[in-house]
C-alpha cells in the first residue's frame, strides 16, 4: 500500500512535466517559424528601442596623418580639439572641447554654448571626461596621452593653406563633404557679393595693406594667410596688396623709417596689447611717419579690433567680408 501510493504521484508528475516540456517545444518552434499575432504584441519592443542607431557612428576608417594611420570615426559624434573649432564648426561638427582662447572668438560664441575648455595644451584628464571619440590637435605636446583617449589625429599648423583646403579638409575629417561644399558656396556668393558693393567705390589701382603693432613697439605687414583679415581682403574681396608685399612673406616685421615703402592706399591696423596700456599705439599716432602717411592725410587708416580680425578660421574670414566691405563704405560715405 505504501509503495503504490508513492509511487502513483510521482508517475503522474512525471507525465505532466512531459507534456509540459512537449508543449513549450511546440511553442517555440511555432514562434520562430511563424509568429503568432497575439505574440507579436508581447513582445515587441518600444519605438526607442526600435530606433536604428547611427550605424555610421560605430565605423570606422583608416586616415593618414603625420603621427601614421589612425582609424577614426566614419561620422565621429564627439570632437575635442584645441585650435581647430572655428574649422571643425564650420562643417557642422559637434564640438565638446576646445582651448580657452577660442571662447575669445567673437564669430563662434554662440556655437559654443555646450563647448568645455580643455585648456592649451590639451589636457588628458580633462578630454577623458569629455568621453570623446576623436581628438584633433594642431600641437602634439600630449599626443601619446590623448591618443590613448580616442583616436587622436594631428594636424601642423599651416597644413591647409587657404579657406578652401581647410574647409575641404575638415569636411573629409567628420565625414561630411557635402556640408564643406555648401560652405564654400556660401562663402563665395558673399565674396561676390561684397566685391559688387566696392565695384564703383575704390580704385581697382588702390592698394589694401594689413598691419600690426605689438605691446613691445614692433610693427609688422601680412599676407593673404596669416590672419588679421588678409583671405577676406585679398582672397574674397581679391584687392591688391602694397607693390612691396608679398605673400612669400606671410608675416615680416617693419621699422617704422621703413613703413611708407610698404604703406598702402588703404591700412588696416591691429594692435597686440593684452595689457591694454595702449602706450605703444599712442606713440605710432603721434610719429610723423605715420601721419605723413597718405592714408592717413586721405583719411583711409583703420583701427582694428585684435580679436575680431585676429581670426583666421573659415567662420571669421567669412565674416571679416561684410566687416572690410562696411568700414570702407562707412568710410566713402556710402553706407
Amino acid at each position: 500500500m505504501f509503495k503504490r501510493k508513492t509511487l502513483f504521484p510521482i508517475l503522474a508528475l512525471t507525465m505532466l512535466l512531459a507534456v509540459f516540456v512537449t508543449a513549450c517545444g511546440g511553442t517555440n518552434n511555432a514562434s520562430s517559424n511563424t509568429p503568432t499575432a497575439t505574440t507579436e504584441a508581447t513582445t515587441a519592443p518600444s519605438a526607442e528601442a526600435t530606433a536604428a542607431p547611427d550605424a555610421s557612428a560605430a565605423e570606422t576608417r583608416s586616415y593618414e596623418t603625420t603621427k601614421g594611420t589612425v582609424q577614426i570615426p566614419v561620422k565621429p559624434q564627439r570632437i575635442v580639439t584645441d585650435y581647430y573649432g572655428g574649422e571643425l564648426l564650420s562643417v557642422g561638427a559637434n564640438v565638446i572641447g576646445v582651448e580657452p582662447s577660442t571662447f575669445d572668438n567673437p564669430f563662434l560664441k554662440d556655437l559654443l554654448k555646450n563647448t568645455q575648455d580643455v585648456g592649451a595644451p590639451v589636457n588628458a584628464e580633462k578630454a577623458l571626461e569629455l568621453a570623446p571619440d576623436l581628438i584633433v590637435v594642431m600641437y602634439d605636446d600630449n599626443y601619446d596621452a590623448l591618443s590613448k583617449i580616442a583616436p587622436t589625429i594631428h594636424i601642423p599648423y599651416g597644413t591647409a593653406t587657404n579657406i578652401y583646403e581647410t574647409v575641404k579638409l575638415f569636411g573629409d575629417i567628420v565625414g561630411a563633404p557635402d556640408k564643406a561644399e555648401q560652405f564654400i558656396a556660401d562663402f563665395e556668393k558673399k565674396a561676390a557679393e561684397g566685391r559688387e558693393k566696392l565695384k564703383d567705390v575704390v580704385n581697382e589701382n588702390d592698394t589694401f595693406g594689413i598691419y600690426e603693432l605689438t605691446d613691445k613697439g614692433e610693427l609688422w605687414t601680412f599676407g593673404n594667410n596669416a590672419g588679421r583679415g588678409g583671405q577676406a581682403l585679398y582672397n574674397a574681396l581679391k584687392l591688391k596688396m602694397p607693390a612691396k608685399n608679398s605673400n612669400d612673406n606671410q608675416t615680416l616685421q617693419l621699422s617704422i623709417e621703413l613703413l611708407p615703402e610698404y604703406a598702402a592706399d588703404y591700412m588696416f591696423l591691429t594692435t597686440y596689447d593684452p595689457d591694454k596700456k595702449g602706450d605703444k599705439l599712442k606713440e605710432l599716432k603721434e610719429s610723423p611717419v605715420w601721419n605723413g602717411l597718405a592714408a592717413a592725410k586721405n583719411g583711409h587708416l583703420f583701427y582694428n579690433d585684435f580679436d575680431t580680425y585676429y581670426r583666421y578660421d573659415p567662420i571669421a574670414i567669412t565674416a571679416q567680408i561684410d566687416l572690410f566691405v562696411n568700414m570702407i563704405l562707412e568710410r566713402k560715405g556710402k553706407k
